[in-house]
């Protein structure tokens, strides 16, 4: 694959940064540097449209030992790491979720400090992961290709780098200043996007049935007007049957405690979004940014807020990661995981 080179320039520094899909940037073509919710809104909803395939998971993630895994699976959730040249906790979780299997891996914001060399570092720290993750998981047959070694049905493979890497982010307001969303778009994408999980048949009913994850763009603390108006359009309602649905923000609905400092949603678009989590059905709500754990239930609906799983943060070894265990009887069971690796400085 052709890589292309692009000039970011972040505050008086201007770096060199590589990447493979660069022509992706933004839905004109140009590297943008707007971080206003509107600009990051009206860009990703054009980017999202037009690259609809790279929100969306292999069909064949979904099968397990050669034979369908009848809608059972985990999914890890961290948020808050604050990468820098140190990527170690990254790197932790990414392989913690690679050992257990795990469907997919979500961050909920505030990935990288936002200086050119951390994105480079991360960009970098991602190809790894994505090497470790198809060396284990599939093989290569005779004309090149790359077989899922789970999925009986699969003869054809696919090319190494149309293997979607089951990592998916959303934006935190970290990740946005001095100049970040230009850099985290150049990786990432779009800032809010949703995908379906097949997970078989309802036995009862004869339809298919899925499982539904929804991404939003909270890094302002704020939807914004556009983003409101898609949501109300059903932008990211989906168009099938769902079991469960599963929502990632990085501002948190619920402050931990009344003394705790950090930004939350003006009321009524508090009350917008507590109303939206109940017609989207939502089983869980993942929340960052205020670097501690909450946990709460509201209206039938589970929100769980998670601390920062930065070492510089959190530098001690500690539970910084969820994993939720989705089952085949339809019942959900969520664990904290523990991260044991301290920083190189400590």
């Amino acid at each position: 694959m052709k890589t292309k080179y692009i000039i970011v320039a972040a505050g008086l520094a201007a770096v060199l940064l590589t990447h493979s899909s660069c022509e992706k940037v933004s839905p004109s073509g140009v590297l943008m540097a707007g971080t206003a919710v509107e600009d990051r809104v009206q860009m990703s909803e054009k980017y999202y449209k037009q690259y609809l395939v790279d929100y969306k998971l292999d069909a064949d993630l979904m099968y397990k030992d050669g034979m369908d895994n009848k809608g059972e699976y985990t999914f890890l959730v961290g948020a808050d790491s604050h990468l820098t040249t140190d990527p170690g906790r990254m790197d932790e979780m990414l392989q913690i979720g690679l050992d257990n299997d795990d469907l997919l891996y979500v961050h909920l914001g505030d990935i990288a400090d936002t200086k050119p060399e951390y994105y480079i570092v991360l960009d970098s720290l991602l190809a790894q992961a994505k090497g470790r993750y198809v060396a284990k998981n599939y093989e290569v047959n005779e004309y090149g290709r790359f077989i899922y070694k789970r999925n009986p049905y699969d003869i054809m493979g696919e090319e190494y780098a149309s293997i979607k890497y089951p990592f998916f982010p959303v934006v935190g307001n970290h990740d946005l200043t001095h100049n970040g969303w230009a850099m985290w778009c150049n990786i990432f994408g779009s800032s809010f996007y949703e995908f379906d999980v097949f997970v078989g048949d309802d036995e009862d009913t004869g339809k298919y049935n899925y499982d539904h994850f929804i991404f939003l763009d909270t890094a302002s603390g704020t939807l914004g007007k556009t983003q409101i108006d898609l949501i109300e359009k059903g932008v990211l309602d989906g168009d099938v049957h769902y079991r469960h649905t599963f929502v990632f923000s990085h501002t948190n609905i619920f402050r931990p405690s009344a003394l705790q400092f950090a930004s939350t949603f003006a009321r009524e678009e508090t009350f917008f979004l507590l109303k939206q989590f109940e017609e989207w059905g939502a089983d869980i709500v993942f929340c960052g940014h205020v670097h501690k754990w909450d946990e709460r239930e509201y209206n039938k609906v589970t929100y769980l807020t998670l601390d920062s799983m930065s070492e510089r943060n959190s530098p001690e070894p500690g539970d910084y990661l969820v994993r939720v265990h989705v089952l085949a009887d339809g019942s959900i069971t969520w664990e904290r995981v523990h991260m044991s690796y301290v920083a190189k400085n400590a």
